[in-house]
């Protein structure tokens, strides 16, 4: 191969460049007046399919990785059944929901967003809560996130959001972290994301399961109902265990003790018959309500407090069977916004309308096929029948020599349905405007609810979310960056600000900066508009907050305790707490300082399930120490002794017995301990059933985070 002269003649000849000092241009060339806003009808009207260069964007966005799905490639997901508790015929005529006891089988996929395939189930990321109905009318797909609201609130900046979260492209990391230089550059020149970010910073980004958090259909849709009437809709998905999330030191731990924590959960949780549930719930606003309150329904960085209109639960989603292969289902099912059936249409949210373009477009690549709606796990229940023909890997065979419509050959068969007949019909909603690259001004406030969101918090989580803002910042290495962030961090709280410059050595700057005050060009980086804070109606929101929010009915079902045993231990403290622990849907497993059999103070044997080696704290829900003999020597086991203090520091339930609690006495956390903290369940007596219920009862309180204020002092 010829040798060239120099750099820049051989970089020609590959075609780098970097775009320094150059303008934003298509792929043809064409230079872009406006990269921020889709072409729509009105500035909030539907987006138009003439836009080229919303499309060029996105197609190509969609074409960059096969075959794992770009964004939310590392998930997991299971069989089960959705049934009706609470009917809404006069809502929508959508079938699935007509009917009190009506079941509709379902898939449910869960996800990171941000991590490849191969990433760890810990990230700290937003999670995707899919969901595939298998109705009678044809497939819905409710395609959500555990959180209620998004970072932009127009689909020709998604492309953006995740090529400045994924990986470097020139070093390729962080993998599956947002803690890095581009994310946060990009962040900080988009206030708009500043709601979501509250919510990435807290603890609903580091979920203890995949059954432990909500689920959010995020956009604003419509239900029709048989007289063609509209109301808006807003989708809760609520679980029946409670939204419960893990402490960050925690979650990098079982990042790199067990990547599979979630996947793993899931699947044990449904094999054990401790099958996963939550209530599907909506938020109604009337056609006449569109404009009645301070943030607009189209804007997907805003939810509708439920202190406004409250959630109104309509069914329940159980998942009852897992994958026969992970591939076939898990991988290959394709979910799609744009999958709807008739009662259930969509509002002009410029991020759904995005969306509804951008998922088949990303089945073509990943899939390879137009005929990816014939793979098993996502055919239809409901009979197809069309003009589709041919195309890769096609399993339909389409008898007859007909495939065009309208036609008399084929006596006009397929034929049109008539909407009375079940016809899909659009909402017959009036268009009339220019065409415009514009948001509407009721877009432009990006800090009142996230002010909003941050107030709702009890202390704990409001600590949580500093101490998260000071690790992910504290990771970035350009100090401008920083600084902007704690610029609009102080839009939100200044407090908040403050606490957050303590931790990275940052002075929060006495003006926030704006798009212009960093050399970019003002016209349209912001959206057209300069952002501002609307105060909302709502103060405070109890339902933002997981703290606030217990389980109805505390429950243990489905937690893992890990009983520490060595030679010597009572036999009986053991099997009573594994029995106990049963009866609640619990499992206790032995944890010894080997593998094999553990002597009792029967002359029994005890098989331990793992040893100090093989387990970690981490990977329990709380930790049991019986009584016995020879336990008082784990007091010198260091192994022993990190298991302990984790499972202290995490803020979870330890329980000791008898003798069992002289190895509390000499854990490095034993100076801390507080005569109020109600997660130490310690009693001189051996295994009394009172012990073991006031151990059972403070595990249903999951976590116990006043404890930090005694550990970080």
């Amino acid at each position: 191969m010829k040798n060239f002269q120099d750099e820049k003649q051989r970089d020609l000849l590959i075609n780098k460049s970097d775009g320094t000092n150059k303008f934003l241009t298509t792929d043809q060339g064409v230079r872009i007046n406006d990269d921020n806003n889709s072409l729509k009808a009105g500035e909030r009207g539907p987006s138009l399919l003439e836009d080229f260069i919303l499309r060029e964007k996105i197609t190509h966005f969609d074409h960059e990785r096969i075959p794992e799905r770009i964004v939310h490639a590392r998930g997991s997901g299971a069989h089960g059944f959705f049934e009706v508790t609470n009917p809404i015929p006069e809502l929508t005529k959508a079938g699935f929901l007509q009917e009190a006891g009506l079941k509709t089988p379902v898939f449910a996929r869960f996800s990171t967003v941000a991590g490849s395939r191969g990433s760890t189930d810990l990230a700290r990321d937003v999670r995707g809560f899919a969901v595939k109905f298998y109705t009678q009318e044809g497939i819905y797909d409710l395609v959500g996130n555990n959180i209620p609201v998004f970072f932009i609130q127009d689909a020709s900046k998604f492309p953006d959001l995740i090529h400045a979260v994924k990986p470097e492209p020139h070093n390729e990391m962080p993998q599956a972290a947002s803690a890095h230089d581009t994310f946060w550059d990009f962040i900080s020149l988009m206030p708009e994301s500043m709601h979501m970010i509250m919510w990435a910073m807290s603890d609903r980004a580091i979920p203890r399961s995949y059954r432990m958090m909500e689920g959010f259909g995020v956009h604003t849709f419509r239900l029709i109902n048989e007289a063609g009437n509209s109301t808006f809709v807003k989708f809760h998905w609520k679980p029946k265990l409670g939204t419960h999330a893990v402490a960050w030191d925690e979650a990098q731990k079982i990042s790199g003790k067990n990547p599979d924590f979630h996947r793993e959960d899931l699947w044990e949780a449904i094999e054990m018959g401790n099958f996963p549930e939550w209530e599907l719930g909506v938020q109604i606003i009337p056609e006449e309500d569109e404009h009645k309150y301070e943030f607009d329904l189209l804007d997907p960085t805003k939810l509708v407090p439920e202190e406004l209109i409250p959630v109104t639960i309509v069914g329940r989603m159980v998942l009852n069977k897992n994958p026969d292969n992970f591939f076939a289902e898990t991988e290959q099912i394709a979910f799609h916004p744009g999958h709807v059936v008739p009662g259930i249409d969509f509002s002009n949210d410029p991020l759904l309308q995005g969306r509804l373009f951008s998922y088949t477009d990303t089945q073509l690549s990943r899939l390879g096929s137009p005929n990816f709606h014939e793979i098993p796990i996502n055919r239809s229940v409901a009979p197809v029948h069309n003009n589709q023909r041919d195309g890769h890997m096609r399993q339909e065979i389409n008898k007859g020599r007909v495939s065009y419509h309208p036609n008399s050959l084929g006596g006009g068969c397929p034929y049109q349905a008539k909407i009375a007949e079940g016809g899909f019909a659009s909402f017959n909603e009036r268009v009339d405007a220019h065409k415009v690259r514009e948001r509407s001004e009721s877009f432009a406030d990006h800090f009142g609810q996230a002010k909003l969101f941050f107030n709702s918090q009890t202390d704990v989580e409001k600590s949580h979310i500093v101490k998260a803002l000071r690790f992910e910042l504290g990771k970035v290495d350009t100090a401008a960056i920083r600084v902007r962030m704690l610029g609009l961090l102080s839009q939100i709280d200044m407090q908040l600000a403050e606490r957050v410059s303590m931790g990275i050595g940052t002075q929060v700057p006495p003006i926030l900066e704006t798009p212009i005050n960093h050399g970019v060009s003002p016209e349209n980086e912001m959206g057209n508009q300069e952002p501002k804070t609307v105060e909302s109606s709502v103060e405070n929101s109890d339902a933002l907050s997981m703290l606030k929010n217990p389980t109805n009915t505390p429950t243990i079902a489905s937690r893992k305790v890990a009983i520490i045993c060595s030679d010597g231990v009572s036999e009986a403290s053991v099997k009573n707490m594994k029995d106990a622990l049963l009866k609640e849907d619990a499992k206790g497993l032995v944890i010894a300082p080997h593998l094999g059999a553990v002597l009792t103070d029967e002359d029994g044997a005890i098989a331990a399930d793992f040893s100090f080696l093989t387990a970690s704290s981490v990977l329990f829900d709380a930790v049991y120490i019986p009584h016995g003999l020879g336990l008082t020597a784990l007091a010198e086991n260091d192994d022993v002794m990190e298991f302990l203090n984790d499972a202290y520091k995490h803020c979870k339930v330890i329980g000791a017995n008898g003798e069992a609690t002289a190895v509390l006495s000499a854990a490095p956390f034993a100076s801390k301990i507080s005569n109020d903290d109600a997660g130490l369940v310690l009693s001189g007596e051996i295994g009394t059933e009172t012990f073991i219920q006031d151990f059972i009862n403070a595990m249903s309180e999951h976590r116990f985070w006043e404890r930090e204020k005694n550990l970080y002092k």
